[in-house]
């Protein structure tokens, strides 16, 4: 047993050790760094990078406070004007029109889960926009005990600290059979 342990390490050394001298050639997969050729053209391709994390911040909080029905805690991240975009809506709500449309929606429901799967901030490279992406699931009980989820997609704009805009995509699971 213990030749073979022998064996086995000596071998295991040899494999180990890199004899080649000139490690000069090795160059990595992401090397490459010609532009890429898109499918389609935009006025300003790759034109975002991470943004703060205090807009995720913002942005998560906001949610939070959603979620635990703590509805004068949510508006309190948003701007006195908000943008709001969903499925056929897209109009410009104040704080207070706003407020009424997140007191509709806890009207019927007993509880909200949020299943956080991703957020991302990014920063337009003329620091001119701000935006944080969530990706989530939420989960809802209405005050019968059913429950429902759907995933979604935020796409909150902010500036001066506050949530601009709100871009709302959602995606309905398939009925269980």
């Amino acid at each position: 047993m213990q030749k073979n342990f022998f064996l086995l390490l000596v071998i295991g050394i040899a494999f180990s050790c890199n004899t080649s001298s000139d490690k000069s050639t090795f160059k990595p997969d992401n090397a490459d760094t010609s532009k890429p050729v898109y499918a389609y053209t935009i006025k300003y391709p790759d034109n975002w990078e991470t943004g703060s994390s205090k807009n995720t911040a913002i942005a998560l909080s906001a949610l939070k406070a959603f979620e635990n029905n703590k509805l004068d805690e949510s508006i309190g991240f948003f701007a006195d004007s908000v943008d709001w975009k969903e499925d056929y809506v897209d109009r410009k709500l104040s704080k207070d029109s706003l407020k009424a449309i997140f007191v509709s929606s806890w009207k019927d429901r007993a509880s909200l889960k949020v299943d956080m799967h991703d957020f991302e901030s990014v920063i337009s490279k003329d620091k001119k926009e701000e935006y944080v992406t969530l990706w989530y699931t939420e989960i809802n009980t209405d005050k019968k005990g059913k429950m429902d989820s759907v995933a979604i997609i935020n796409d909150l704009k902010i500036s001066n600290g506050k949530i601009v805009s709100l871009d709302e995509a959602i995606r309905h699971f398939p009925v269980k059979k």
